[in-house]
């Protein structure tokens, strides 16, 4: 019996020790929220990533990590990418799942570099600054817009680009990196990327990301056979130009699309990303080893759900953030969580006219939500998070509507409308039309509002209430089924708006927008 009781004891010990040290690590996904198409840089003992937030502005995120796992963000690449009318929702025109697509990040010769391109002007961007977290970024902009490239400099620091679908391109740039280098022409280095994951037809290999390792080129790129997956192959070569050979790389779960990282102390990762329903592409970490001067990606093939990092501390506050909208002097206007959906109009912004609030007055007409301009938006964050906001109503004109919004095509929102001589609660979804709620008792200026997305097991499900005091919620409308669809190719965002249909000039006060997460 006592020898039973030790081996019990001691039993328990060893479990107890084995859950608390896994509990010490991190887990995949490394970001439960929208951060695509990863670029990602280490300088010394501290990474930078950026990603893609396409018609959202200020443009082009920058990412803060020393450890791989939390990350929050430092700066962006651009306030605004152009004028047009696409990216200013004017004349009926917007630019949703456009914009800016896939950057490339790299650090050369003590400055940082970070490019990406546009569909909407036709232009390749490059960025350029010496402190990537306070610097301001000088800019340099050029045509044609070279799809999914990677920016590229060589030992003797001449710049290269690489890009394509199915077929990958090199070419090269000029010194200044204004432009493709004159009297030089592209060269096709691969033909046929997508070849080591099968000949059936799908999306053609692209997403290209170059390195140089140990004195070989190694060309990552995403593709996805028919009836398939998401799948990752990479190409490597002694030469720039070729040849290459390729091979898959990994195959699990549809994650893929992204690039090679080491730490300081020489472990090697694949930073990648998964697509996860309605909260968008999500980045994974996959261990890196080297196998006859090849990555080999993954536990056996397999995309291991625990990683030898540290522990995560959660998505707050530095990729979301509560913000009480109160403004020290000195202080930026919006914390760097905030992103406009497209170009905002700061004449009709402020949060000095009555300090601790942001006002958004409306400027315009507008017939439907999704061409509303200065709605501001944060990202959505899994498994479960909730987002409240208080909301000063009294200076709302007829036919304005305000409140918090899910922001994707298939949208919802929980928010007033001034209809005639009243207010009314409403819900209002792409679903399921509007819903109408009780009347806003007379005198009542301000209202409480929430909204809870569920992707845990991509449930992917959303839910309004309302409240008068702050303290009983009623619920409101049908949930709104979240979907993620293409033609705005990002995941679902808070968003604190007001637009109107009859009058301009109406203005309401949001006092705070607080997250929560499971």
């Amino acid at each position: 019996m006592k020898n039973l009781k030790l081996f019990t004891l001691s039993l328990f010990f060893v479990l107890i020790t084995t859950v608390t040290v896994n509990a010490q690590k991190a887990t995949n996904p490394i970001i439960f929220a929208d951060v695509p198409d990863l670029s990602m840089i280490r300088v010394g003992k501290v990474y930078y990533m950026s990603s893609t937030t396409m018609h959202m502005n200020p443009g082009v995120p920058i990412m803060k990590s020393t450890d791989l796992v939390n990350w929050k963000i430092v700066s962006y690449a651009y306030d605004t990418l152009g004028n047009t009318d696409e990216l200013t929702l004017s004349n009926g025109k917007w630019d949703y799942g456009r914009g800016s697509w896939a950057s490339s990040l790299r650090f050369h010769k003590g400055v940082y570099y970070v490019s990406t391109f546009s569909g909407t002007t036709g232009k390749t961007y490059i960025y350029s600054t010496k402190d990537i977290e306070k610097g301001q970024w000088k800019l340099t902009s050029f045509k044609p817009s070279l799809h999914d490239h990677s920016l590229f400099f060589e030992d003797d620091g001449k710049p290269y680009m690489v890009y394509g679908t199915g077929k990958i391109t090199l070419v090269e740039l000029k010194e200044d990196l204004s432009g493709i280098k004159p009297n030089t022409q592209p060269v096709t280095i691969i033909e046929n990327a997508s070849l080591p994951a099968g000949t059936g037809a799908g999306l053609p290999a692209e997403g290209s990301q170059l390195f140089k390792i140990n004195g070989k080129y190694y060309l990552f790129n995403i593709t996805w056979p028919r009836n398939g997956m998401r799948t990752v192959v990479v190409h490597r070569s002694d030469k720039l130009t070729g040849p290459y050979e390729g091979q898959v790389a990994l195959k699990d779960q549809g994650v893929a699309q992204g690039g090679l990282i080491n730490t300081p102390e020489g472990k090697w990762f694949s930073y990648l990303f998964r697509d996860f329903g309605s909260v968008g592409r999500i980045p994974y970490l996959v261990p890196v080893n080297w196998q006859d001067g090849w990555p080999v990606l993954g536990i056996n093939g397999k995309v291991p759900e625990t990683l030898e990092l540290p522990v995560s501390k959660g998505l707050i506050p530095g990729i979301v953030a509560s913000d009480e909208f109160n403004r020290k002097k000195g202080d930026p206007a919006l914390p760097l969580v905030w992103q406009w959906n497209h170009n905002p109009d700061h004449a009709f912004l402020s949060l000095t006219k009555r300090p601790g609030f942001l006002r958004i007055t409306t400027s315009r007409l507008d017939t439907n939500i999704l061409l509303a301009r200065n709605t501001l938006t944060q990202r959505t964050i899994g498994p479960v998070s909730t987002g409240t906001t208080l909301i000063d109503i009294s200076g709302m004109k007829a036919g304005d509507q305000a409140g918090l919004m899910l922001l994707q095509r298939k949208f919802g929102w929980v928010g007033v409308k001034h209809t005639g001589s009243k207010k009314t609660v409403v819900a209002v979804s792409a679903q399921n039309g509007t819903v109408i709620g009780e009347d806003v008792p007379a005198g009542q200026q301000t209202i409480y509002l929430k909204a809870r997305c569920d992707f845990e097991n991509r449930t992917d499900k959303g839910y309004f209430s309302y409240s008068f005091d702050g303290k009983t919620w009623k619920p409101i409308g049908e949930p709104l089924q979240m979907s993620y669809t293409l033609p705005h190719f990002i995941g679902y965002r808070f968003g604190l708006f007001n637009y109107a249909t009859e009058n301009a000039g109406g203005y309401v006060d949001f006092d705070y927008f607080r997250i929560e997460a499971k």
